[in-house]
């Protein structure tokens, strides 16, 4: 399945942030939006950047004294690795996997058009394999009565 053809069927609105935003801001659109990543834009709506929960951690962590004055362009991850509505939502996974994160942000050449996570495409592996188990067990099923 194209990256495109999921994001139609199931992707909510975006959630984004600007570079100017603070982490406190920031932070209270991850927890309330209940979503552990999400795109950083600029003025004109171009991604710039990611910022996830695990980079507000790493800042607590190594820049705690300095917290209340970070802002998001201090920590965010820039550039962002990308993926493009075109690719197959196996190769979005293979690209999770091997950067070792766990959202995507989907472009459109230089248009945001979704977020995907890593649980998105295991859904989508799972219901795939799923599939492929019914209809390999009908097959067996057609063949013991034919």
């Amino acid at each position: 399945m194209k990256v495109s053809q999921f994001l139609n069927t199931n992707q909510p609105r975006i959630i984004t942030c600007r570079r100017a935003d603070t982490l406190q801001a920031a932070a209270s659109l991850l927890y309330t939006n209940r979503i552990g990543a999400m795109p950083v834009v600029d003025s004109t709506g171009k991604l710039v950047g990611i910022l996830s929960e695990r980079d507000i951690v790493s800042a607590i962590s190594q820049r705690a004294s300095e917290l209340m004055k970070l802002r998001v362009r201090d920590i965010m991850a820039s550039p962002p690795v990308t993926c493009s509505e075109d690719a197959d939502m196996q190769d979005a996974m293979q690209l999770m996997m091997s950067h070792k994160f766990r959202h995507l942000p989907i472009v459109n050449g230089d248009k945001l058009v979704g977020m995907l996570s890593i649980r998105d495409c295991l859904a989508m592996e799972l219901r795939d394999k799923e599939l492929e188990a019914n209809v390999l067990r009908d097959r067996v099923i057609a063949t013991r009565f034919s």
